[in-house]
């Protein structure tokens, strides 16, 4: 299978895994975007918690037309790059791309 199309696949297969994870905030709902042209793929939180408006993504995954997966945003307790190894993702694949470049050969991940 080519490099991208695989990688696109544990993303989606990882990203998948949270929306079955029960949060305790009844009228939050969690919503997974995918952009499979521009390999892009978000999860996003949507509601409303004690009057005050919940929305925004707390994942961004870019998947390159390299095979390289960039980390846009991790909001995350467990932390998806991670997760991605796990499932087989070379660290030299996966760019934290929330690190300033100055930072990330630092991380034991991809700098670019």
């Amino acid at each position: 299978m080519d490099k991208v199309l695989k990688n696109k696949e544990i993303v989606r297969q990882v990203l998948q895994n949270y929306l079955n994870i029960k949060t305790h905030w009844e009228n939050i709902e969690t919503v997974f975007l995918k952009d499979e042209e521009n390999g892009h793929y978000q999860l996003m939180n949507m509601g409303w918690q004690n009057n005050r408006r919940v929305y925004g993504a707390f994942v961004h995954v870019n998947v390159k037309p390299d095979g390289k997966i960039w980390l846009q945003h991790d909001g995350t307790d467990i932390g998806i790059a991670d997760e991605l190894v796990e499932m087989g993702i070379p660290k030299e694949d996966i760019v934290l791309a929330f690190h300033a470049p100055y930072k990330r050969p630092y991380t034991g991940f991809a700098v670019a």
